[in-house]
């Protein structure tokens, strides 16, 4: 479980005056559980994951999973994913490779790791694809291959951050519910932060929009 517990969150601006992310805010997410965080851009929904992952640490309050407080766990070794709207892959490695990278930096043989990223871009449909430029994909293909990325190292939990803004309104609409399916397939805990509700309640058991610094339950 995911617990975040009075976390206070505040920025100083240009002018000196102070920016409120988070005010005491609380949030808990069940193992294997879908929660979506709403909310404009600016907001802070993104800094909120940083928070999560470890990129970005709490003004004050506490972050624990499974019980542990993550304040002393730095990123790599929470076994979470982060997958960003821009998919963030390399561009100098062939599909198989990115979606092979984390076991590799896991300690794996490249060639195990490699093995098991073919047979995960089989299960995407992706298998055809193998040896081909990233960049030579389309946005859809890219996206399978972001999150056979995310996926292959068995992470704890899946943090998504607007993983379809940057794709066409018919694509995010299908791909919403391929990734929906596959997420629950793996029964991975997941917080999805995004602008479009009805992304969210596509995916998403749980609604909350934050606003003002607050969670306000939506669904």
């Amino acid at each position: 479980m995911l617990e975040l517990v009075a976390i206070d969150k505040t920025f100083d601006d240009q002018a000196g005056g102070h920016w409120v992310l988070a005010d005491a805010l609380d949030l808990r997410v069940a193992p294997g559980e879908t929660v979506a965080v709403l909310g404009p851009s600016g907001s802070g929904k993104s800094t909120l994951l940083k928070m999560v992952a470890g990129l970005e640490p709490p003004d004050r309050g506490l972050i624990r999973f499974d019980g542990v407080d993550l304040a002393n766990v730095v990123p790599e070794q929470r076994r979470f994913a982060l997958m960003f709207q821009d998919f963030a892959l390399f561009p100098h490695l062939d599909v198989r490779d990115n979606v092979a990278f984390g076991l590799v930096e896991q300690g794996l043989r490249r060639a195990q790791a490699r093995a098991q990223a073919d047979q995960l871009l089989a299960v995407f449909g992706l298998a055809g694809h193998a040896r081909h430029a990233v960049w030579k994909l389309s946005g859809g293909e890219q996206q399978r291959v972001a999150l056979a990325r995310a996926l292959i190292t068995a992470p704890r939990l899946l943090l998504l951050d607007e993983p379809f803004s940057a794709l066409d309104a018919e694509l995010r609409a299908s791909l919403r519910e391929e990734f929906a399916q596959r997420i629950a397939a793996t029964r991975i805990t997941t917080v999805l932060v995004t602008h479009d509700e009805a992304e969210a309640r596509a995916m998403a058991r749980r609604g909350f929009r934050l606003l003002g610094g607050k969670l306000q339950p939506l669904w």
